[in-house]
């Protein structure tokens, strides 16, 4: 570092002047001469042969100090959520034809998260939460195959709570199905469409019965930890998101404390109405493939199932189960859960549309036959139909290493 060089220098801003590399291009250049400008202009009109390389780095300089302040504006923006009707100002008199270099961009996210990396973005916690309705509604009707329930539940469960500006409770959304027909991949979705940062988000937390809570002798030791958690991202978090995975399988103990947080909020609680949570559970597929085969033999299609009957078939199924002392059935007690949403088996059809996604998401090429193979793979119940994947999709995307050469 030179003597003259200024510690001012040492900070983001020179960051982002490196950054910039070669797309002085881009930018226009300074029109007024200073005493410098003006010796360097004698010198090169003695060297006739440097004058070339002085005007390109003129020119260079002063395209850097313009679009810095681009960059300065576009990052303000984007990490501080400051000045973005300027920026947006900006943008539209430059014309729909510019955006920032590529590469620049994506410098710009690295220095964005690592400038999160260090504290919280903003008040609630996490300033990434996006809320994208739009993509997510258009990734479940492109990625999410045969559930055309969970799909119209979902998105109008989670389009009419956002949009509501005071909503009386947090959102409880039920999810039921056999394994592999896409309760984790619908809960996956929802957090990467509500949040930037996905399930990373310091907004979403995810709990798995026999992972996080493994013991019933340590429960009254979970209890404490749990709502502690929760209470946590509550507290930080403007909306915050709970995802509970093999939920017929956590303690009764563990529910009396996370029911609290899906109740109404008195005054002088804590305003938990702004807190999404899903349940993701195996109970009532057997009643739910039972109907799907019901119309599959009445030679009707699946897309004719209403809702109405599945709800009800649920909700007899987890009434029965209460009897039995199954704790997933307590939900039931307080009508905290607003929507249960079935997913139904997969047939042979959607097992190969899900083996096409899986070559897809890896780059590889496939062929219908390679999609039957893999679906053929599979099991498929029942024993004389052979009707539905016992499986789902589930190992869908390990099966197809067979056919990577």
């Amino acid at each position: 570092m030179g003597r003259g060089t200024p510690l001012s220098c040492l900070g983001p801003a020179c960051c982002l002047l490196l950054l910039l590399g070669d797309y002085g291009a881009l930018g226009s250049r300074g029109k007024q001469r200073g005493p410098l400008e003006e010796r360097q202009s004698a010198v090169t009109e003695a060297a006739p042969w440097g004058r070339a390389r002085y005007e390109a780095v003129k020119k260079q300089l002063g395209a850097v100090g313009a679009l810095s302040k681009q960059y300065w504006q576009y990052l303000a923006c984007k990490v501080w959520q400051e000045g973005c009707e300027k920026e947006e100002e900006e943008k539209t008199s430059r014309g729909p034809g510019w955006s920032l270099p590529l590469v620049g961009q994506d410098y710009l996210e690295i220095l964005s998260a690592w400038y999160c990396s260090f504290g919280k973005c903003c008040k609630t916690g996490d300033c990434r939460i996006i809320n994208n309705i739009t993509g997510l509604e258009l990734d479940l009707h492109e990625q999410l195959h045969g559930q055309h329930l969970a799909k119209e539940v979902v998105i109008r469960a989670v389009r009419g709570f956002l949009q509501s500006p005071q909503p009386q409770k947090a959102l409880v959304l039920s999810f039921h199905g056999w394994s592999g027909t896409g309760k984790n991949f619908v809960a996956r979705m929802v957090a990467a469409h509500l949040y930037r940062d996905g399930l990373k988000s310091e907004c979403v937390r995810v709990f798995i019965a026999l992972f996080h809570f493994p013991h019933h002798k340590y429960v009254d030791s979970y209890k404490v930890q749990l709502e502690k958690q929760i209470s946590e991202t509550v507290q930080l978090c403007e909306q915050s998101l709970f995802i509970f995975d093999e939920a017929e399988k956590l303690h009764s103990g563990l529910l009396d404390v996370i029911k609290p947080f899906m109740a109404r909020s008195d005054k002088g609680q804590q305003d938990n109405r702004r807190s999404i949570f899903l349940f993701l559970s195996n109970i009532g597929g057997s009643a739910i493939n039972e109907v799907a085969l019901d119309f599959w033999r009445a030679g009707r299609a699946r897309e004719e199932i209403p809702m109405e009957l599945l709800e009800q078939q649920l909700r007899l199924e987890m009434l029965q189960l209460a009897e039995n002392g199954y704790a997933h059935s307590r939900l039931l007690e307080e009508n905290l859960v607003d929507f249960f949403v079935p997913f139904l088996p997969l047939e042979y059809h959607h097992v190969k549309l899900c083996a096409r996604d899986a070559f897809l998401a890896r780059g590889l090429p496939y062929t219908e036959a390679a999609l039957d193979e893999v679906a053929r793979m599979m099991v498929f119940v029942p024993k004389e139909e052979k009707l539905f994947s016992a499986q789902g999709c589930k190992s869908v995307s390990q099966r197809i290493n067979y056919f990577i050469p």
